[in-house]
């Protein structure tokens, strides 16, 4: 199963269409974007996929989460979990250091996606993967990741925009 992981598309039109293009190459079964959507035009971007958003320190959550609800997607709040694979994956945004510190320390997690830092990083953690895909807004690279599972093999991809 391919899934690709977004984050930190502050609204930015642009550079969200040149990433969901780079998605479509790899033929994900589903997206995860990982807060800091930044605006509903972003949420229907992604017309092609399943789609599970979380909030980022930026969005406003009730007219986002109606936004995603009316594009058909999966709002999960502040926090999200899914078992991919037989494979348990969190994602929030990342913003709150001590809830990420202990998601990734749980051991409940085969996969914890963040994102609020605008740097890429995948990063191993006893059992678990740490994946931050980057940003698509304010960043020197900006990047997505797409994921293989459940062998968890995951790929950092600039976004040419």
């Amino acid at each position: 199963m391919i899934i690709g992981v977004v984050s930190d598309t502050h609204g930015n039109m642009s550079t969200t269409r040149a990433a969901v293009n780079l998605l479509r190459s790899f033929d994900p079964e589903l997206v995860i974007h990982c807060g800091d959507v930044g605006s509903a035009d972003v949420v229907a971007c992604f017309t092609d996929w399943p789609t599970h958003f979380v909030f980022g320190n930026v969005d406003d959550g009730a007219s986002l989460a109606d936004a995603i609800t009316k594009a058909g997607k999966t709002c999960h709040g502040g926090f999200g979990s899914l078992v991919l694979e037989q494979q348990p994956v969190a994602f929030l945004h990342g913003d709150d250091l001590n809830r990420l510190d202990e998601e990734i320390m749980s051991g409940k997690w085969k996969m914890v996606c963040h994102g609020h830092t605008h740097v890429a990083r995948e990063l191993m953690i006893a059992d678990t993967v740490v994946l931050n895909p980057g940003a698509l807004h304010r960043a020197r690279t900006k990047s997505i990741a797409i994921v293989d599972l459940p062998s968890r093999k995951c790929e950092i991809i600039a976004v040419d925009a």
